[in-house]
């Protein structure tokens, strides 16, 4: 397939050498790009005669669609086209796992902002004009917004099948086995946003021949692809996706948001169409991490040693799927967190509801869990007269364990090591409150009481989840590979169809390139649907499988490049002698050169295609028993916080963190994903939360949805081990998500620590602290 140009302002994320190979803390070539505003993001893009869009949203969060009537809208000044439900040309309903969520309202409305009508005109303030026109006749019906309802079976049922979207049962060993010493407790868990700075935006651009090429900030180009295809009612290649400047993810973008309608609007009109998402419309444009409520009982002996742990986990998917069952998978399965349980009863739901649909967010089912486990560890810690650090240590998970799935634990299994880790790292100074600048206190110079309220607390986390795809869902990643010469030099080109959402990926693949085929020149071609899938930029799982797909397709570029040197090096081969790539050169096993590889390769172009896909993994059976999940990884986390007792303001003095990383394939990235996912973990536990009442978003903007500033963000001391992993490429493991689980519950144990009070609610408030 022909590549096709680019529209105005959207370029190659990737066209300059990568310098440096694995092992190395490379710079990213869009790096200087994106610190100077110069970084084209998909909000950039621009193409000549492009049309606007803007869609028309329910203002309700449930209610029955009697009529639409858009025959003012389309006579408005530069209107163009007016569409709804009934110019669909194909399948009227998409998801990422259960097609359940309609491209265009057309029975009811389930929650409040969904799309109803689409606006395609020359200006973007004409198009919202005209959309704000289409007329709707409602029947507002009462919202069903409490997800335990959801389960009884009392509220209306919103799909087809019932309100419970999975239900999952684990059961463990002993289910009645007895304790000395019993815990029990109830935690909320508040829906989070994932606060991308870029918002939903994309550029779709016409053919002429009936196809249609869209440009688009996403996590995963095939599967968006896929149910483009079926929407559309065109085969998948007359339907083309080239990924644009992605401004942040987490999860958010895995599903469809604009894109249906944004390539339905460009069809009709037979010109490009844009849309971007304001600020307002992005928090109902995308999922948001699923709110829960879990209660627990933990239940050990008189050493310590934990005997059972009972669980029931309820989680808001919203109004449609989305990733939710897989959501739910993770939660129970790591319900009892890093710890040996020889006894385990794990019952998780998630079901509809009228509020607003959650999906994928960092972490993944694992950040709620972690809450409430680590919560129950620190209970458990003061019942017993424990030191809450000692009780995990003397039920750290260990290689030969099982989780309580039943699947066993192989490899390094670091828990014991990386609390050790934590807690031997110097703490922060301690000088007096009253002495301090206000500015370091919990509330900074709002601070009225000038710190004769500040306490400190100290307290530990640990935390873990899956890498990779789960429950026997196929895994894979597609690399091409090509070596030529260029411009006098030899170039290798990676082209992959795996989004760089801000992870490093373009980094890394180049850096794998480098050290597989001994080029300096790299460059990595723009991630498209003209090459096979690379799966989601989500579950830690890009540098493991598309990196192991760039991996095998350099083995096997470099495999044709020996073999034509022995070929046409005839008498000059050496008998029995290694030979690789290294400096541009071939070169012996003592490093001397046999030829350089422009002189060998000449005009020839070498290319290689290639899969990769790790080992097989296994659906959980009617008891929850199976080999489900492909790698684990482990990150313990200790928060040091100042709490003012009499205001109930907290000031997150320092994080401090170990993770096994297997192998660091660009170290300086690896620190900055445990930064960077330690900030939303301490985002949710002490400010981040969606409110919403009766099925309605209250603080849909960042100016009422607050996000960790440079101001809120502690130095966090780190160490990262590289253990290693035996079943992965260069023993790497997934390293995004970690950070972001046990970060969190850290922060809220130095607040119990600090405070002396059970803290159950997430994010925790100052009422909170202060029993208002």
């Amino acid at each position: 397939m022909e590549a096709r140009p680019l529209p105005t302002r959207q370029r190659p994320l990737a066209q300059s050498a990568i310098t440096g190979g694995i092992g190395e803390s490379v710079k990213r070539p869009e790096g200087v790009l994106k610190v100077s505003g110069d970084f084209p993001y998909s909000s950039d893009l621009w193409a000549e005669g492009m049309l606007w869009g803007s869609t028309l949203r329910s203002p309700h969060p449930y209610a029955r669609i009697r009529a639409i009537d858009t025959t003012e809208a389309a006579t408005m000044p530069g209107v163009h086209l007016v569409l709804t439900h009934a110019d669909l040309p194909g399948r009227k309903v998409y998801g990422l796992e259960i097609a359940d969520q309609p491209v265009l309202a057309f029975d009811c409305v389930r929650y409040e902002g969904e799309a109803v009508a689409l606006v395609a005109a020359e200006h973007p303030e004409q198009a919202r004009r005209a959309a704000a026109k289409v007329k709707v006749d409602y029947e507002v019906l009462e919202p069903l917004t409490d997800p335990e309802l959801a389960i009884s079976g009392e509220g209306p049922s919103l799909h087809e099948g019932g309100n419970i979207l999975r239900r999952l049962r684990i059961e463990h060993g002993d289910q009645n086995a007895p304790a000395e010493v019993v815990v029990s407790g109830e935690y909320v868990i508040g829906m989070q946003d994932q606060a991308p700075l870029g918002p939903e935006s994309g550029l779709a651009v016409p053919d002429g021949e009936g196809g249609v090429d869209l440009y688009i900030a996403t996590q995963w180009l095939h599967v968006d692809r896929d149910q483009l295809a079926a929407v559309l009612a065109l085969p998948p290649e007359r339907v083309r996706l080239t990924l644009a400047g992605v401004g942040g993810a987490f999860g958010g973008r895995e599903d469809l948001s604009m894109q249906a309608h944004a390539c339905l609007l460009a069809l009709r009109t037979g010109r490009p169409v844009k849309i971007v998402y304001g600020r307002q419309e992005s928090f109902v444009g995308h999922v948001h991490r699923h709110p829960g409520r879990l209660r627990y009982e933990h239940g050990a002996d008189s050493n310590g040693k934990l005997v059972y742990v009972k669980a029931s986990i309820v989680l808001d998917g919203g109004a449609y799927a989305s990733s939710s069952t897989a959501v739910i998978s993770n939660a129970c399965s790591f319900a009892s967190g890093p710890y040996a349980v020889p006894n385990a009863t794990i019952e998780g739901w998630v079901v509809y509801t009228n509020n607003p649909p959650c999906g994928a967010m960092r972490g993944f089912g694992s950040v709620q869990n972690c809450f409430a486990h680590e919560a129950q560890m620190d209970k458990l810690a003061q019942a017993l007269g424990l030191d809450p650090v000692e009780l995990r240590l003397r039920n750290a998970f260990q290689t030969g364990d099982s989780l309580v799935t039943g699947q066993p634990l192989e490899g390094s299994i670091p828990v014991a090591e990386l609390l050790r880790r934590v807690f031997s790292m110097p703490l922060p100074e301690t000088t007096d409150a009253s002495r301090r600048d206000l500015r370091e206190l919990p509330g900074g110079v709002s601070n009225t009481t000038h710190g004769e309220g500040v306490r400190r607390g100290v307290g530990y986390a640990a935390g873990f989840k899956n890498v990779g795809y789960s429950e026997g869902f196929p895994d894979y990643s597609t690399a091409r590979v090509t070596l030529r010469v260029v411009e006098g030099r030899s170039q290798a080109e990676v082209h992959t169809a795996s989004v760089e959402v801000g992870q490093g990926l373009v980094t890394i693949q180049g850096q794998i390139a480098r050290t597989e085929l001994g080029v300096s020149q790299v460059v990595v071609l723009n991630a498209d649907t003209r090459v096979g899938s690379g799966g989601s930029s989500s579950a830690s799982r890009q540098t493991y499988i598309t990196g192991g797909a760039v991996k095998t397709a350099c083995e096997a570029v470099r495999e044709r490049v020996l073999e034509m040197a022995r070929s046409e090096l005839g008498d000059r081969a050496g008998r029995g002698e290694t030979w690789r790539l290294a400096d541009d050169r071939l070169v012996d096993a003592s490093g001397r050169t046999v030829i350089d590889l422009v002189t060998l390769l000449g005009d020839e172009v070498v290319s290689e295609e290639r899969e990769y896909r790790p080992r097989p993994t296994e659906p959980l059976d009617e008891r929850g028993q199976g080999n489900a999940h492909l790698q684990l990884a482990f990150a313990a986390h200790r928060a040091v916080v100042d709490v003012d007792v009499e205001l109930g303001l907290v000031h997150v003095v320092e994080l401090a963190t170990a993770q096994d990383v297997g192998k660091a394939i660009n170290p300086q990235a690896v620190e900055g994903q445990l930064e960077g996912g330690a900030a939303q973990g301490l985002g949710l536990a002490i400010m981040e939360q969606v409110l919403v009442t009766d099925g309605k978003i209250l603080n849909p903007s960042f100016t009422d949805y607050l996000i960790p500033t440079i101001l809120d963000m502690p130095p966090v001391r780190m160490e990262v081990l590289e253990l290693g992993d035996p079943l992965s490429p260069y023993g790497l493991k997934g390293v995004g998500e970690p950070p972001a689980i046990s970060s969190g519950p850290a922060v809220l144990a130095a607040i119990r620590a600090a405070t002396g009070r059970e803290v159950s609610h997430v994010p925790v408030r100052p009422d909170d602290l202060l029993d208002l």
